[in-house]
């Protein structure tokens, strides 16, 4: 489940995302969401960073057209970070969790153009769970010319 709201003026958008994740790994996809947010900007040629200010949680873009790209991106994951490592000293227990936010990183930037962002034809924006089920939160930059195209 993703919710969204404004967090500032007009003028100076940015938007958080609410995403409740269900399992200990999933990639969520928020692409309508963050396509939602930089609508309601009225940013028509800009910048849309999407950040998660998370330690155990990603973003990424990756295809969205074939479920399986991002269920064996998270079998990969996985299998090359198992949750239990003999010598992970973190006493949590997700030294795991840690590791695979980092490689995957905490933010993306898409273009904006003619009040779109632009993808490639299967891509799409996903919030990438690897400490869950928790309830995450998504923030929503978008910076830009609302009368034309920057530069």
């Amino acid at each position: 489940m993703v919710n969204a709201t404004p967090d500032s003026p007009y003028n100076d958008p940015m938007h958080t995302l609410t995403v409740r994740t269900r399992t200990r790994t999933e990639f969520v996809e928020i692409t309508s969401e963050v396509t939602a947010a930089v609508r309601r900007s009225g940013v028509s040629s800009g910048l849309c960073v999407v950040y998660c200010p998370h330690t155990t949680a990603a973003v990424t873009i990756q295809e969205n057209a074939d479920p399986d790209v991002v269920r064996d991106m998270l079998l990969w994951l996985n299998q090359h970070i198992p949750k239990d490592v003999p010598g992970f000293r973190h006493a949590e227990g997700n030294s795991d969790s840690h590791l695979k936010a980092s490689l995957v990183g905490p933010s993306v930037t898409i273009p904006i153009h003619n009040e779109e962002l632009v993808f490639g034809t299967w891509q799409g924006v996903y919030l990438c769970e690897f400490d869950g089920a928790r309830t995450r939160t998504v923030h929503v930059k978008v910076w830009g010319d609302s009368s034309g195209p920057v530069g």
